[in-house]
């Protein structure tokens, strides 16, 4: 597996505190021919699919992850990530996930509605005060054990639930300061109902797509715009074409690392009681170096031009709440919101 030094600044910083060590840099591929030791490879490599850059807090999460699980297994086991869409959109690697063709993939959550449309009870707008309220009820069995291994007859089951920052509105013509701005801009969207229903009740007009064709919709003109949280905004240099960031803060999803359920399965018990524990890692960890690169992106958009604004709030949170009354249409999903929502008193 390649190690990654595609780190910079604060994320360097906490990539040492948690003693992620990396290897020789390259151009943001996974080598399958190396360890960051230079040592043979493991008996066993997971693929993960992941749509990021390296130097996103995930991307080192899980890669340092892999690490550890070949350490802990003797060098029987490893995890290969691929980073920036190499292996696929997300879309793609889900299918290639229930395919079996590789053992894992990091999606974000409004995907799973396709496959299960009870995954959209995190998918809601307000529905997570903070990040830490986020990581600790996405991951608590007693709200999320049943839903997460819905899928298992389908091949799909989430492992953990990361944090996938706060989304808010970027465009390439005009700051949004009202839903009123939003009018007649074409706006990516993540492909999933709800997040398109959302977009329409903003004032925009939705456009799904996969991440990887942003940038060039927005230079060429098909797209006016996207939402994103502010790491992705800087790392995919969306600030180049689109240099309007609006504080909309409309949601707060989770990303979840999909798995095959019969790659578990197929492990031997020890090795499954590791690599479960160093995924609960993985989700602290992520957790930590989000808090430091938010200050990094921000810096690096606005070096690339963009200016950052605040919106009226209130005018968008009105405008999006029944939403999510409208979508919470059975007692399962209203119950999980319910232990969600209280969990944050």
């Amino acid at each position: 597996m390649r190690r990654n030094k595609v780190v910079t600044f604060t994320a360097a910083a906490m990539v040492a505190a948690f003693a992620l060590v990396g290897c020789a840099a390259g151009d943001g591929t996974s080598s399958k021919n190396s360890t960051k030791d230079g040592g043979p490879k493991a008996e066993k490599t997971f693929k993960l699919a992941f749509n990021q850059q390296p130097n996103h807090p995930q991307f080192i999460a899980l890669d340092a992850m892999g690490e550890r699980l070949k350490k802990r297994t003797n060098g029987k086991y490893d995890i290969e990530v691929f980073p920036n869409e190499t292996l696929g959109t997300q879309k793609d690697t889900v299918e290639l996930v229930k395919a079996g063709t590789i053992e894992m993939s990091m999606v974000a959550a409004p995907l799973m509605e396709s496959y299960n449309k009870d995954f959209i009870v995190f998918n809601l707008p307000f529905t997570f005060d903070s990040q830490e309220h986020q990581r600790k009820t996405t991951n608590d069995p007693a709200i999320v054990s049943e839903l997460y291994s819905s899928l298992d007859s389908q091949g799909l089951r989430v492992l953990g639930s990361f944090h996938g920052g706060v989304r808010n509105m970027y465009t390439s013509k005009k700051p949004i300061t009202t839903p009123a701005d939003m009018k007649g801009l074409k706006i990516r969207v993540i492909e999933s109902d709800t997040n398109i229903e959302m977009m329409k009740l903003m004032g925009g007009s939705p456009a799904p797509m996969g991440m990887g064709e942003v940038y060039t919709a927005i230079q060429s003109g098909v797209l006016d715009g996207a939402e994103n949280n502010e790491l992705t905004y800087a790392n995919v240099k969306h600030a180049e074409v689109a240099k309007f960031y609006s504080y909309t803060r409309h949601l707060m999803l989770p990303d979840y690392l999909l798995i095959n359920p019969k790659v578990l399965d197929e492990m031997p018990e020890d090795v499954r009681k590791i690599f479960l524990e160093e995924i609960a890692t993985a989700v602290e960890e992520e957790g930590a170096l989000w808090g430091q690169e938010i200050p990094r992106s921000k810096a690096l958009a606005e070096k690339a031009g963009a200016k950052f604004n605040e919106v009226d709030a209130a005018a968008f949170a009105s405008l999006i709440a029944p939403l999510t009354q409208q979508k919470l249409t059975n007692d399962k999903i209203r119950d999980i919101h319910a232990k969600v929502r209280a969990a944050a008193k």
